[in-house]
């Protein structure tokens, strides 16, 4: 029954989409019917939840597998297991606030709600697939919407940004496929005949790309070691690219800049998440011996990530743009996170992967609500908003200091396990410990930084005497309230309680931590 549930879950959102573009249908139905569909999504995540904690959180479950294309052993297999839960749940309760934050969109409504559905279709399938071909599939699914979407409904440069986010995300989805077609004429003999793109499977005696079998291909003392590591950059390019990290970054300022608001939310709260998660779940486990091979290389880069992005940001007058590049910045811990391969670390980066989908999504949230009211974002022109809707004020600081990091926020608790992680890290068997330590201190270093840009913008935005300009703005609706709060009180949520996260994950981090050759 819930692996049926599973399908409902990914193809409702495309049902959805289908309805929207009926000859007939209005506006204000469309809408309805991306919120209902939506509504239904959320409510079949929830549902899937609820018997995966009673099916004791233990490996992959509800899985589906069905023959797709016979003459390259791709099957559509579907499952979840507590990687993908806590994501799948995150993309469907931010779905709703989605909608919700698209109800004045008038412009080809129908087909900004079509579109956007499709997408949600994607970001499901790309979650819940467990065969590697099919995963790829959903990852280009998601590609198509989201550049109609930057480039009919964005900002002035619209084109430009649609095309740059297209052009990097194209390259990257190149670089997997480069991998999978080496993957699958080198392991056929390993893992047999139907089971060539198993990622993971709930059936112990099911040879995956996981298994030792296959590893053993690719450990230093391999047949096919030289393959591990292009392969194990090739993956990491194609998805650091969509995490992103510095300096495969640039398309992220232009996208963020020019998308639509709830575009921008779903970009940062979800989007983004698909590359730490495909890092989590290909990368890193196919080819764990490469991964401890360019730790340092890895580390590297991420915490220049998080150094680079939160400098940007600090030099940001664009409201929107600082946003941006903060989410640079804090993607870069979820890459150190990675990296360091330790079980706090990693369990650091997931959540802050978690954290940063709640945070993000209500910073680009607020930043819309004055933007539809200013139209422009420049942060010199601003001052005193608080004065002029208190509620609003309120709201802004749980999301901004929430981005902070702030302790009792959904920022904190990944930030400062990711930091623990890396300085644990010091005693695993290959790792430098000066090495280490000097990573942790400028990743650490950086938390001073973060606080300084947002803080400044704080300063500039919100304190300060009401300027004339406010009184021709528009009160905050309800409606706007109601994204404010529910994304505010989720983030002081899991900024308190994060074993709501942390009881899904534990036993197939576990599971990846045996992988990886790590204890946990």
């Amino acid at each position: 029954m819930e692996s049926q549930l599973l399908n409902w879950m990914i193809f409702t959102p495309a049902i959805g989409a289908g309805l929207c573009l009926l000859p007939g249908i209005s506006k204000q139905a469309a809408r309805k019917i991306a919120l209902v569909a939506s509504l239904i999504t959320f409510g079949l995540s929830a549902q899937i939840a609820t018997a995966y904690y009673a099916a004791g959180l233990d490996g992959v479950q509800f899985e589906t597998s069905i023959e797709w294309i016979a003459a390259i052993n791709a099957y559509y297999r579907v499952g979840v297991d507590g990687l993908s839960l806590p994501l799948v749940l995150l993309t469907t309760s931010l779905s709703i606030l989605i909608v919700l934050a698209s109800w004045k969109i008038e412009k080809a409504t129908n087909a900004f709600m079509a579109l956007y559905l499709f997408l949600f279709t994607g970001m499901m399938g790309v979650f819940l697939s467990l065969d590697m071909f099919l995963f790829y599939v959903f990852f280009e699914i998601s590609l198509l919407p989201m550049y109609f979407l930057i480039g009919v409904w964005g900002g002035p440069r619209k084109e430009y940004a649609a095309i740059k986010f297209f052009l990097y995300t194209l390259a990257g989805s190149i670089c997997l496929l480069v991998v999978m077609l080496g993957l699958y004429f080198l392991t056929p003999a390993a893992t047999g005949a139907g089971n060539t793109w198993v990622m993971v499977s709930s059936d112990p005696g099911v040879v995956t790309l996981q298994s030792e079998a296959v590893r053993g291909l690719f450990a230093q003392t391999g047949e096919y070691w030289l393959f591990a590591r292009w392969a194990f950059w090739l993956t990491f390019i194609a998805f650091a690219i969509k995490l992103p990290l510095a300096p495969l970054h640039t398309w992220l300022p232009d996208a963020h800049v020019e998308a639509p608001t709830p575009i921008s939310m779903i970009l940062a709260g979800v989007l983004l998440k698909m590359g730490g998660y495909a890092l989590m779940r290909i990368t890193y486990p196919f080819f764990p011996d490469a991964a401890r091979y360019f730790w340092v290389a890895v580390a590297i880069i991420a915490v220049f990530g998080i150094l680079y992005g939160a400098l940007c940001a600090m030099a940001q007058t664009d409201w929107k743009k600082l946003v941006a590049y903060s989410s640079v910045s804090h993607m870069g811990y979820v890459a150190l996170g990675i990296a360091m391969m330790t079980r706090t670390a990693f369990d650091g980066a997931y959540y802050q992967m978690i954290g940063h989908g709640i945070s993000s999504a209500l910073m680009f949230f607020l930043v819309g609500v004055v933007y539809e009211r200013a139209h422009h974002r420049d942060l010199e022109r601003f001052g005193g908003l608080w004065l002029k809707w208190p509620g609003y004020g309120g709201w802004s600081m749980v999301g901004f200091f929430a981005g902070m990091g702030l302790p009792g926020l959904c920022g904190f608790i990944g930030e400062i396990m990711v930091l623990l992680g890396t300085f644990e890290a010091a005693g695993n068997p290959g790792f430098d410990p000066a090495t280490v330590y000097t990573l942790g201190i400028l990743a650490a270093a950086a938390v001073v930084l973060t606080a300084g840009y947002i803080l400044w913008m704080f300063q500039r935005v919100y304190m300060g005497p009401e300027k004339p300009d406010y009184k021709e703005y528009a009160s905050v609706t309800g409606r706007e309230y109601v994204i404010m709060a529910t994304l505010g009180i989720a983030a002081v949520v899991f900024g308190i309680v994060p074993v709501l996260v942390f009881n899904l994950t534990d036993p197939t981090f576990t599971s990846i931590m045996k992988i990886l050759g790590v204890s946990g």
